[in-house]
């Protein structure tokens, strides 16, 4: 929840309000937020507090934000410049062929990389707690981010079966008032007079 609130403070501040330092310094407080809820989590299991769900769910959060916390920030900046700065909108990326099946693959494997991250501290806050037993709670977000992995893979393998096709360019003098018409000649010959 602090990471949207930073995020959308920072980019009010800086386009809204104009307060560019402001808006810069809430925005560099974003990734921030990862590390003290890191930290936050492992304390509190430090202490004794026996895990819940809601650890599971930090560690599972963390891997994605870790992954996609700059491009949502990226995402979010651009859209923010374009309705409070007056920049310019960027040309939407048709992808096709080639270019799609690299791109469905690539963003596949960014969210591999998140789920691994994720996995990864939660198999951490497991070996923490010290046994699996107690530990179960936080095994429980291991269900649905295998799910979201498996079910993601659909949209690659699609691509990559039927990638799409450039949609045709329009031909060099076409359009309305330029179709098939009668030939120019030569230019009539004055007559001597």
């Amino acid at each position: 929840m602090l990471f949207w609130i930073f995020l959308a403070g920072g980019l009010a501040a800086r386009y809204a309000a104009g307060l560019r330092t402001l808006g810069g310094g809430l925005l560099l407080c974003v990734p921030l937020i990862d590390v003290v809820l890191l930290t936050a989590t492992v304390l509190s299991i430090q202490e004794g507090v026996a895990p819940t769900i809601w650890h599971g769910l930090s560690a599972a959060y963390l891997g994605i934000t870790v992954v996609y916390g700059h491009r949502t920030v990226r995402w979010a900046d651009a859209k923010f410049a374009r309705r409070f700065g007056g920049a310019a909108a960027p040309p939407r990326r048709q992808l096709h062929g080639r270019a799609a099946v690299v791109d469905a693959w690539k963003s596949w494997f960014r969210f591999l990389l998140a789920y691994a991250i994720s996995v990864g501290l939660i198999l951490g806050l497991v070996a923490l707690v010290g046994t699996l037993d107690k530990g179960a709670p936080l095994l429980v977000w291991l269900n649905p981010l295998t799910k979201v992995l498996v079910y993601s893979l659909i949209w690659p393998v699609v691509t990559t079966i039927w990638p799409g096709k450039a949609p045709p360019e329009p031909e060099s003098g076409s359009g309305p008032g330029t179709g098939p018409g009668p030939v120019p000649g030569p230019a009539p010959a004055e007559e001597n007079r």
